[in-house]
């Protein structure tokens, strides 16, 4: 089989209310050297960036240690998809014209070594919420990514990280509820659901729950498909990796080698 293909999500990276965020940065950047050699494809979920905003002229500052190791890692021939989340959608041609990145900003259903995954963010998906509704489709608008372009860029990038690390201090201790269960988790929900009309479907993988879970669903006649969130790169340090055969979820543990 050929070289493994890695996903991971959510590092929130330059996030005001985290405080060991370049401790957080050189981490990622070390693990992401760790499997240059290994690695086909990386594919990031969401979130890489607490918030992630492009002007004409100008770049959003830091990042920089980060930037560089996907721009390397492209350079070397690894494919490295980017998904948009719901922290970091405000990106127009830079990610992919200037570090290669080839850039999701929907779910995707793609093959990978003959099998058949779908891979989402995971906002808005199966959240019954109208207050989320109504501000991811804000976000989406490009009449309001037009209007904040047309701030000063230290105004919007101020604007925006202050959203973002508002976003995160309102939960206890900053972290993401615990998993509700099958019944109540909304993205399981989502996908029993999705499962019903696209039954070829293997592997389904999500990030923004900042949760790790494994999960085997049910699909017509007796095989199963597998659920994965992926946790987070903030406390958790969790990816999966698949090697064309066998799906693992990890956790990155500096000094360890990983397959």
């Amino acid at each position: 089989m050929g070289k493994n293909v890695y996903f991971l999500s959510d590092a929130h990276l330059g996030s005001l209310a985290i405080e060991h965020r370049r401790t957080q940065e050189r981490r990622l950047v070390r693990f992401l050297d760790s499997i240059k050699d290994k690695a086909s494809a990386i594919y990031l979920l969401g979130d890489m960036f607490d918030f992630w905003d492009e002007y004409r002229y100008v770049v959003s500052k830091g990042f920089t240690r980060f930037l560089g190791k996907l721009s390397e890692l492209t350079d070397m021939g690894v494919e490295v998809h980017f998904f948009t989340g719901n922290h970091d959608i405000w990106t127009y041609g830079y990610l992919e014209e200037e570090c290669g990145l080839i850039v999701h900003r929907k779910p995707i259903t793609t093959e990978i070594y003959d099998k058949v995954f779908y891979l989402a963010h995971g906002d808005g998906l199966g959240d019954p919420s109208r207050s989320f509704k109504f501000l991811r489709a804000m976000f989406h608008s490009r009449t309001c990514q037009k209007m904040l372009n047309f701030v000063h860029p230290w105004w919007g990038m101020q604007l925006g990280q202050n959203w973002a690390k508002h976003s995160r201090l309102k939960r206890p201790d900053g972290k993401e509820e615990p998993y509700m269960g099958e019944d109540k988790e909304y993205l399981v929900l989502y996908t029993k659901e999705y499962m019903k009309t696209h039954p070829n479907i293997d592997y389904y993988i999500y990030g923004h729950r900042h949760i790790e879970l494994d999960l085997n669903l049910p699909r017509v006649e007796g095989h199963t498909a597998r659920m994965l969130i992926l946790g987070d790169w903030i406390w958790q340090f969790t990816y999966a990796v698949f090697d064309g055969e066998h799906m693992f979820l990890e956790e990155y543990v500096e000094g360890e080698s990983k397959p």
